[in-house]
């Protein structure tokens, strides 16, 4: 019977080593809209470790064009991951990052 319990524990344990493989394989990856515009590249990721799900990508080497306004001195943007599209060789996400508002263009 112990063998059995041996046997769930390592199953477990291989399915989060699976888990943490498939995350940190996100990190390096470069982002697209859907449109093929290039958005940044992804630095790290956000997690819920309670919900054991990932929930936004923070990103560095941003396209200029679309956050330059926006991001005003800081390093990059975390996006939430409701946005991602897909996650194969890129990662695409919604139109809807393209055009990220100006705080001007509102007055």
């Amino acid at each position: 019977m112990s063998m059995g319990t041996s046997t769930s524990a390592s199953t477990n344990t291989d399915d989060e080593a699976d888990r943490a493989q498939d995350i940190t394989t996100l990190i390096g990856r470069d982002v697209y809209s859907n449109n093929g515009v290039f958005i940044g590249e992804i630095e790290d990721v956000r997690l819920d470790l309670d919900a054991e799900r990932v929930t936004g990508l923070a990103m560095t080497a941003l396209n200029d064009e679309l956050f330059a306004n926006v991001v005003r001195g800081a390093r990059g943007v975390i996006i939430p991951y409701r946005w991602v599209r897909a996650v194969g060789d890129v990662v695409l996400v919604h139109d809807l990052v393209e055009r990220p508002k100006d705080p001007e263009d509102e007055e």
